[in-house]
C-alpha cells in the first residue's frame, strides 16, 4: 500500500506539527488499513505502543482524520461510566443512562456508522480495570478499534486472556532515523541546510524521540539565525549542548 504524503508545514516549533509525514504516520495509517479490510470473522482490535514521545498520538490523529475515525483520550480518573459518557459525546449521542445502556447505545452507533475507534492513553483504561466495556464494544459491534498506549501496553493486557485473544495485530511505533529527521528540519528549522553529521547527533542524542528531535532543531534554527547561517554541520556545532531530555547531572556539593 502506497501512503500519500502531505504537505510539510513550516511551524514556530512550540508543539509537534499535525502534518509532517514521519515514518509512524503512515505505519498508523497502515494498521488502520490492515483493521478495516480484515476478514470478517477475525477480531478487529490492535494496539499501537511505545515510548513517550514517540509521536504516538500525532499519528493517530491523523489516521483518525484521514478514516473518519472517533476518537477518546482517556483520563487517569476516568471511571467505566465516565468513559462511556465521553464516548457517547465522540458519537454525537446524549451521554446519559446506566453503564449498560450507555454501552449499548455505543454499540449500535458504530454499528450503523461502520467508523473506526481509537482509544488514546488505554494504558488508564487497563489500571483501572474496564477493559471488558470495551471488549463488549468490540465484540457486538463489529468495529475496527486501536488501542494506544505506552510500550508495555502489550504485556499489562496478557493479564485479560478474553481481551488479549481479540487483537488482530501488535504494532510498535518506530523511533525517528535520518529520514524523518530531515522532515523535522524543514518544519522547526526551515531554510536551514543542517547536515547529515549534525542531524545523525541530534537524533541520537535525542533517542530517535521526535519531539526531543524539535527541540534540538529549535535551538539550532535560533543558534544559525543569531550568527546569520544558512547551513551548518558537527564541527560549526561544537560541544554547544543538545537537549537529551535528561536533567542536568548534580552538582558536587549539592
Amino acid at each position: 500500500m502506497t501512503i500519500t504524503p502531505f504537505p510539510v508545514k513550516p511551524g514556530s516549533g512550540d508543539e509537534m506539527p499535525d502534518t509532517a509525514p514521519l515514518a509512524n504516520v503512515a505505519l498508523f495509517a497502515e494498521l488502520l488499513e490492515r483493521l478495516l479490510g480484515r476478514h470478517r470473522n477475525l477480531p478487529g482490535m490492535a494496539v499501537w505502543y511505545g515510548p513517550s514521545g514517540y509521536g504516538k498520538t500525532k499519528s493517530a490523529v491523523y489516521g483518525a482524520n484521514r478514516f473518519r475515525s472517533y476518537y477518546i483520550e482517556c483520563g487517569a480518573t476516568w471511571t467505566q461510566a465516565k468513559f462511556c459518557r465521553s464516548l457517547l459525546t465522540e458519537l454525537g449521542l446524549p451521554p446519559t443512562g446506566t453503564v449498560a445502556d450507555m454501552v449499548e447505545r455505543a454499540i449500535g452507533a458504530l454499528k450503523v456508522s461502520r467508523r473506526p475507534l481509537i482509544i488514546d492513553e488505554f494504558d488508564h483504561v487497563v489500571a483501572r480495570r474496564y477493559v471488558d466495556v470495551i471488549r463488549e464494544i468490540h465484540d457486538q459491534s463489529g468495529a475496527a478499534i486501536v488501542l494506544i498506549g505506552e510500550e508495555l501496553l502489550p504485556h499489562k493486557l496478557k493479564q485479560f486472556e478474553r481481551f488479549h485473544n481479540r487483537v488482530l495485530d501488535w504494532q510498535p511505533a518506530q523511533p525517528c532515523d535520518a529520514r524523518d529527521a530531515g522532515i523535522l528540519v524543514q518544519v522547526f528549522a526551515p531554510g536551514i541546510a543542517v547536515a547529515p553529521d549534525l542531524l545523525a547527533r541530534i537524533v541520537r542524542v535525542s533517542d530517535g524521540r521526535p519531539r526531543r528531535i524539535a527541540v534540538n532543531l529549535d535551538r539550532v534554527r535560533e543558534y544559525c539565525e543569531l550568527e546569520g547561517l544558512g547551513a551548518i554541520d558537527a564541527d560549526r556545532w561544537g560541544v554547544r549542548p543538545l537537549f537529551s531530555g535528561e536533567p542536568p547531572a548534580r552538582r558536587a556539593g549539592a
